[in-house]
């Protein structure tokens, strides 16, 4: 079909929850996406951060068609090949063990089990971690604020309200909405459930107050180490040390929303580690499995312990499918040292973004950038527009804001090409 067929079929039958860009694509290869014409783009967006080792990267097709053909989904009534893999891979990474995260990929590509089960092990000295699988963020989060309320209930303050930060986007489900403090996001949906308290982010005085007035109601505190939505607004290492100091104080835990930052988007495994922070309680998704759906939730195991059969479950999270496509985009990772690079690339980024003419401030960390234009600029979303015109991929925040969430394969020669292209459209 064209695609114009294409767009009449998805404007007439698709409910209109998304304004579109007038543009199908069709294939990808690395940083290049294809539309329906043949006209190439550089993709600076990896689907909202989730294409994080780019387009039809052979180990994640690989997989995936492996998987396929032997065997897609069953239940979590059963075990699945690749989850635990999967899960101590990520213990090793919530623990910004690469050495360790590195021996455990080689053991996985020996096939030894034996050589896997001892790469595995939790090392004397780290914190072990358990998981649950989910398939998106928003799951992630529901997850890990139940798993809060639950573990407060069993083992810790008895409270059940959440402290959650100004500007935080957690999800789209009535749950996560409550959590993400925006009244342009709440207000449409109204009533909304209770449990939450808002905070300015950065403002120590504001959450000493609420911990001051609230104390054992707490049972959590739940916060992006760098806000992603509301325009790649990084939080300050003294505001998230002194979160997990008073919500440790009253008995309560941290949840660390990676969903977007997380898994070596900021040169680290997990934002958070940027802060020299250990949360309780980690939410990921986009980029976990390369371009599968697929989320998690992370804890330390002494808060995942707090969960019994039958208290939370999924029907498609953790299948066959999900997790293999997990274990080879993260095997990948690390052993492409993507940690590293993200870092690089990502301050040279940084640097010709702020060079560029109409840039008023550039944010973020590693390849999770955000730049503020000035008011000559206009309309961010119009320039946006003109970029897409001009063959490269990004996205809007707000009326002066851009975000850039490239995959992670990305080099300085595509940044330069995309300064190229930005340049001539400011």
């Amino acid at each position: 079909m064209t695609f114009d067929e294409e767009r009449t079929l998805d404007n007439e039958f698709v409910m209109h929850t998304y304004g579109r860009s007038p543009v199908e694509f069709v294939s990808g290869s690395g940083m290049k996406l294809v539309d329906a014409s043949g006209r190439e783009y550089l993709d600076f967006l990896a689907g909202i951060g989730v294409c994080c080792l780019g387009h039809g990267h052979p180990a994640v097709v690989g997989a995936v068609e492996a998987q396929t053909e032997a065997l897609m989904h069953v239940s979590n009534y059963f075990y699945i090949e690749h989850r635990g893999e999967v899960a101590a891979l990520l213990s090793k990474l919530a623990n910004d063990d690469l050495t360790g995260a590195s021996a455990l990929v080689d053991a996985f590509a020996s096939g030894d089990g034996a050589a896997v089960l001892a790469a595995a092990k939790t090392a004397e000295g780290e914190q072990a971690w358990q998981t649950f699988f989910s398939n998106s963020g928003a799951e992630a989060n529901e997850c890990s604020m139940k798993l809060a309320r639950l573990y407060a209930k069993r083992c810790g303050n008895g409270g059940n309200t959440i402290v959650c930060l100004r500007g935080g986007f957690h999800g789209r489900t009535l749950e996560t909405l409550a959590a993400t403090m925006q009244n342009r996001l709440q207000d449409t949906f109204r009533p909304l459930p209770g449990g939450f308290v808002a905070c300015t982010p950065n403002d120590v005085d504001e959450l000493r107050e609420i911990f001051r007035q609230l104390g054992g109601e707490i049972c959590a505190v739940m916060l992006e180490p760098i806000q992603g939505e509301s325009g790649v607004h990084p939080l300050d290492a003294a505001f998230v040390q002194e979160a997990a100091h008073l919500v440790h104080e009253a008995g309560g835990v941290l949840i660390s929303d990676e969903v977007q930052a997380g898994l070596f988007r900021t040169g680290k495994p997990f934002a958070i580690q940027l802060f020299d922070v250990v949360p309780d309680i980690m939410s990921l998704a986009k980029g976990i499995a390369g371009g599968v759906p697929a989320g998690a939730c992370v804890a330390r195991a002494e808060v995942a312990a707090a969960y019994k059969p039958g208290d939370h479950g999924s029907t498609f999270g953790g299948s066959c499918l999900a997790v293999a496509a997990a274990e080879a985009t993260l095997s990948e990772l690390v052993r492409g040292k993507y940690a590293d690079h993200a870092d690089q690339v990502g301050t040279y980024m940084a640097e010709q973004l702020a060079a560029l003419p109409h840039v008023v401030e550039v944010r973020g960390a590693g390849l999770m950038l955000g730049c503020d234009l000035d008011e000559a600029a206009g309309d961010a979303h119009d320039v946006v527009a003109k970029a897409l015109e001009a063959g490269a991929v990004i996205n809007a925040t707000g009326a002066h804001t851009l975000r850039f969430l490239p995959p992670l394969i990305c080099t300085k020669d595509d940044v330069d090409e995309l300064i190229e292209i930005m340049r001539s459209v400011l």
